[in-house]
């Protein structure tokens, strides 16, 4: 029923504001995403750590992400709906209520003013933080960061947002549910906030700065989160390009103290010909307070990762992926037959899309 009424709103949306509009596009869209891990402890639940939320499965084909998504832009107006299941849907939005879980997009757009490049968006949104998506042909890397895997995905509320006719300056200012939230939550919470500027000083080089302010839900005080994340996408040449991300956030613990977690990422993309490539990732997360990531051991999680990947593109619909990827940490937190302080997967991908 609710994706019903979206795409009313969608329909009288298109007729309403477009009739005459010789700019108006209506796109049907499809992704999969198929995979294939091998985690080398051999976890008996054929699961990977509670904090991986993609490419989660053992030992297994699956699924880790499908979506159908409907999108319509015209000068004025844009809204999109994207409907999913996987992997991701399923371990990254079990918090949310069943009618919220296949919502992958869900919004609507329109542009304030004729002269300027002013939107107002509400609904179901990707998140305004970090550089990686839950689409993985959008990233460089066939997994994510431990810091993408950690942070929003997505998120629900109102975006007002400005790009220059240039479009080498963007700024948004976001009114929100929470941290990655669908449902509007239950408990008494005041909306969270959160701003980006993006900035390309050159054709070659992007700055981004995000952050998230709010209150987090959980079981006995209600902290406020304040969180920030920076990175730099640097296009060296044609054949080589750069991705360097640091993220840090405060909140009180259980004691009622304040702590801070903070994760450094760098990542670095080689096109070996038109059609292949390969991508590596060194990145460090440091939560010993474990506000983010559970461990139940004296240091917290302070884990450094590694990972490795080629890419082929088959066709321009068809990507062929594969990765090697270890993490390491200062204790022994991966709890299998036997605790280990490290774990190493690999990972094999084909992602179809059209």
């Amino acid at each position: 029923m609710r994706y019903s009424f979206f795409l009313l709103v969608l329909f009288i949306s298109i007729h309403s504001f477009a009739q005459d509009d010789s700019t108006k596009t209506l796109k049907l869209s499809t992704y999969a995403d198929m995979y294939y891990s091998y985690d080398f402890s051999n976890p008996k639940n054929f699961e990977k750590p509670d904090y991986n939320y993609n490419y989660k499965k053992h030992n297994q084909l699956n699924v880790n992400l499908a979506f159908v998504k409907l999108g319509y832009q015209s000068s004025r107006m844009r809204s999109n709906l994207a409907l999913m299941t996987g992997n991701y849907a399923m371990y990254n939005l079990s918090a949310e209520p069943n009618w919220a879980k296949p919502l992958l997009e869900a919004n609507i757009g329109y542009k304030i003013s004729k002269q300027q490049n002013i939107w107002v968006d509400a609904g179901v949104m990707p998140s305004h933080i970090g550089f990686e998506s839950a689409v993985g042909a959008d990233c460089w890397n066939l997994t994510r960061s431990i810091l993408a895997e950690n942070s929003p995905y997505y998120e629900t509320g109102i975006k007002l947002s400005y790009a220059n006719k240039k479009e080498d300056f963007y700024l948004a200012f976001h009114v929100l549910n929470g941290w990655q939230k669908i449902a509007v939550p239950n408990w008494d919470g005041k909306p969270s906030v959160g701003v980006q500027i993006t900035y390309k000083p050159s054709s070659t080089l992007t700055l981004n700065y995000s952050n998230f302010i709010g209150r987090i839900q959980l079981d006995s005080i209600n902290p406020i989160r304040v969180f920030h994340n920076l990175y730099a996408i640097y296009e060296a040449s044609p054949k080589t390009a750069f991705i360097f991300g640091f993220d840090i956030g405060t909140q009180n613990n259980a004691q009622g103290k304040g702590a801070i977690w903070y994760t450094p990422v760098m990542i670095a993309k080689l096109n070996l010909n038109p059609k292949s490539k390969i991508a590596g990732r060194l990145e460090y997360y440091n939560d010993k307070q474990q506000l983010i990531i559970l461990t139940t051991t004296p240091n917290g999680y302070q884990t450094f990762g590694a990972s490795m990947n080629y890419d082929r593109q088959i066709s321009s619909n068809v990507l062929w992926r594969v990765e090697l990827k270890q993490y390491k940490s200062k204790d022994r937190i991966y709890r299998y037959e036997q605790t280990s302080a490290s774990q190493t997967s690999a990972t094999l991908a084909l992602i179809v899309k059209f």
